[in-house]
């Protein structure tokens, strides 16, 4: 189980709540159990996992990522002027590995998965992998 999904933001940093999507391909899969992988295959983008109730959360992210990589720091060299969003993606990650019990992602009750976009906006791509148990331990 593989498939390539599409992301659009709209604004140069952004969290974008994904979870709904990625549940929908564990249905449409017909996923019980195993292992799931969500993979951004961006340099300047990433995926992570947080709380999805409080949408202040998403801005003190972004917040504190914009201070502690801001963008016209005098000492950044990469030639395109987007050190930050690399330095951004890095901190967070490319990818997120999730548990498949009975049909559902297994998530805390606040948590869900965004795809963060770090130098948009653009139309994205994030990649689904399933693994199915075979047997259980």
């Amino acid at each position: 189980m593989f498939e390539k999904m599409t992301v659009s933001t709209s604004q140069h940093d952004e969290m974008v709540d994904v979870t709904e999507d990625i549940q929908q391909w564990v249905r449409k899969q017909n996923m019980e159990s195993g292992i799931l992988v969500v993979y951004c295959p961006h340099t300047t983008a990433g995926i992570t996992v947080n709380e999805n109730a409080d949408p202040d959360v998403k801005h003190d992210m972004l917040m504190k990522l914009d201070e502690v990589y801001p963008w016209n720091h005098p000492k950044y060299r990469h030639g395109e002027g987007n050190s930050a969003s690399h330095l951004k993606a890095s901190t967070v990650g490319t990818q997120q590995t999730l548990i498949v019990e009975k049909g559902k992602i297994v998530l805390g009750t606040w948590q869900g998965i965004y795809f963060c976009e770090f130098d948009g906006p653009r139309r994205r791509s994030m990649y689904v992998k399933g693994i199915t148990d075979t047997t259980e331990v």
